[in-house]
C-alpha cells in the first residue's frame, strides 16, 4: 500500500485580533507590529487591530508586547461578521 499526498486545502484566511494593551503606543509602533492598526482608548488603553495569519504569528505579537513591558490586557479573536459590522460604522463616520 502506498501512500499518497493528499491535496492541502488553500491556507485558511487570517484571522482578525483586537489585543488590548495598558499604557499607550503612538502610531510610529505599526511597522514594528507588522501593519496593525493602532487605536488610542480614553482609558489610557491601546488597541491594536488587525489580521494576524496563525498561531505563531500572534505569539510573535504577544513577545512584542511583552518586550515593551507592557501590560497585556485581553486578546480576542474578531469574527468575520463582527468586523464587517464595524467597517461598515466606520465608514458612516467619514
Amino acid at each position: 500500500m502506498l501512500n499518497t499526498p493528499q491535496p492541502q486545502p488553500d491556507s485558511p484566511q487570517p484571522t482578525i485580533y483586537r489585543i488590548r494593551i495598558k499604557g499607550q503606543l503612538d502610531s510610529q509602533w505599526t511597522d514594528w507590529f507588522e501593519g496593525l492598526a493602532i487605536t488610542l482608548e480614553e482609558n489610557g488603553e491601546t488597541l491594536l487591530t488587525g489580521p494576524v495569519v496563525d498561531q505563531a504569528a500572534l505569539h510573535g505579537v504577544l513577545k512584542r508586547i511583552r518586550d515593551l513591558g507592557m501590560p497585556l490586557v485581553s486578546v480576542c479573536p474578531v469574527s468575520s461578521q463582527e468586523n464587517r459590522s464595524n467597517s461598515s460604522k466606520e465608514g458612516d463616520k467619514k
